[in-house]
């Protein structure tokens, strides 16, 4: 029975479900954004084509992600506050519900022969819901409150696995679907189906099975003294000092005082993320034009691979946690990674080849480190209490610099496309190593010790 309560509180399933729907969704929007102008700008002459259907997609994401980014900082926090509140359950249901609701309109879309901008006001709802904004945060509180500060990092980065081996899973599938599987030419629908009937899998399974996790290192002792209450309920109900006697109580921490936190630890990594983020969102913004543009001219099924190479990161990056977090500090980690994705994207800007892009691809092998690492620093700085709202924070910020950069990207991408398309990867090369200076300053890298797992 208890065991079955512990498989209960992985948030695992979720996080698998909803990464292959949106593998299926990122896939057809693509696809059917790409057709939807394909056949707007056919009277136009052979030559110009290609490049005016570059500009209306590159125009099309440049709004959509506007939208899709800025819509969650309405709700987003106060979700979380309320989740922290009241039940954290609600900080992942209430997004899918949003993700649910949304990607069936480009069901409808495809079917009923709606105009594209349809699509920004599924953005819209899908953000005013919370988003992936308080979707991720949410996962990330769950994963933190159910494991020991010492493990932590190795804990974020198997919920990063489980949603990158969907992502590859997914994007495998995707393409292949997308090109036999439709009805008559409504390309897209079997595809977007598919990702609805995972959104509604994800969303009954967080509201009925999904339990909130006990905070690991609890003491049996300290429980059996306790007043019986709802392992739903957060710390944060507890008066202040039930709340000091559950931190003094924990077996980890026994005899040790709770880590203060530091606002300049916080800040330093807030910045570094920031930085990171930058880089990887511009670069891949514009990936997907990048390949859709000659000299690759890659169609559906090409892009399903090119995905699914792209997912198989949070393997090697799995794989490289589990081993370095044994030897290595965790802002050595966060170095390493940071410079994996740098040095492969600096080499993507003169892909023109396709196996090109799987050497780039190769050697940010470890890009996926920083992110989680870095939620893992700042979990051990604030109480469990306080997870979701640090957590949204941080996805907050990197929401606003996604949003930003974007748009930017696009718009250096648009205007850089007949001279050098690959001139943004340069960029984000740029960004990436510039994130390395916050992470290194000296307060988190004398309060770093390398951890040894047994």
């Amino acid at each position: 029975m208890v065991g079955g309560m512990a498989v209960r509180t992985w948030v695992e399933p979720v996080v698998a479900g909803a990464q292959v729907a949106s593998s299926f969704y990122d896939t057809g929007l693509l696809l059917v954004v790409k057709n939807y102008y394909n056949r707007t700008s056919s009277t136009s002459p052979a030559h110009t084509l290609e490049d005016l259907q570059q500009k209306a997609v590159s125009d099309f994401y440049i709004i959509y992600n506007l939208v899709l980014g800025l819509s969650p900082l309405l709700t987003a926090y106060g979700l979380t506050k309320l989740g922290d509140k009241k039940n954290r359950k609600l900080t992942i249901c209430l997004p899918l519900l949003g993700y649910l609701v949304s990607r069936s309109l480009l069901l409808l879309l495809i079917l009923l022969e709606w105009p594209i901008e349809v699509m920004y006001g599924a953005a819209a709802l899908n953000g005013l819901t919370g988003g992936f904004t308080t979707y991720w945060a949410g996962v990330m509180a769950l994963g933190s409150l159910g494991s020991s500060e010492h493990r932590r990092s190795l804990r974020l980065i198997v919920i990063e696995l489980t949603y990158g081996m969907a992502g590859f899973l997914g994007s495998i599938a995707s393409g292949h679907i997308f090109v036999h599987s439709h009805i008559s030419y409504r390309q897209g629908t079997t595809l977007v189906a598919c990702s609805i009937a995972c959104y509604a899998f994800c969303f009954l399974y967080s509201v009925f099975v999904l339990k909130v996790p006990m905070p690991e290192g609890t003491c049996p002792a300290s429980l059996a003294h306790s007043k019986p209450k709802d392992i739903d309920q957060p710390d944060s109900q507890l008066p202040e000092d039930e709340r000091t006697a559950g931190n003094s109580g924990s077996c980890e921490n026994e005899g040790h005082g709770p880590l203060a936190p530091s606002k300049l630890i916080i800040a330093m990594l807030f910045v570094g993320a920031v930085l990171y983020d930058l880089a990887v969102v511009g670069a891949m913004d514009v990936l997907p034009l990048f390949l859709l543009k000659k000299p690759l001219s890659w169609g559906p099924v090409e892009i399903g691979y090119g995905n699914a190479a792209g997912y198989m990161i949070f393997i090697t990056s799995f794989l490289g946690v589990f081993v370095f977090s044994k030897y290595l500090r965790d802002t050595t980690m966060i170095i390493i990674g940071i410079l994996s994705f740098s040095i492969g994207i600096l080499i993507m800007a003169f892909v023109r080849q396709t196996f090109l892009f799987y050497i780039a691809r190769a050697i940010m092998l470890f890009a996926l480190i920083p992110l989680p690492t870095i939620r893992s620093l700042l979990s051990k700085h604030v109480q469990g209490s306080s997870y979701g709202k640090v957590f949204v924070l941080l996805q907050l910020s990197l929401v606003i610099t996604g949003v930003a950069t974007s748009t930017a990207y696009n718009k250096i991408y648009q205007r850089t496309l007949d001279w050098f398309s690959g001139f943004c990867f340069i960029l984000s090369c740029v960004a990436g190593s510039l994130s390395i200076i916050p992470i290194s300053c000296k307060p988190i890298d004398q309060l770093e010790e390398p951890q040894h797992f047994s």
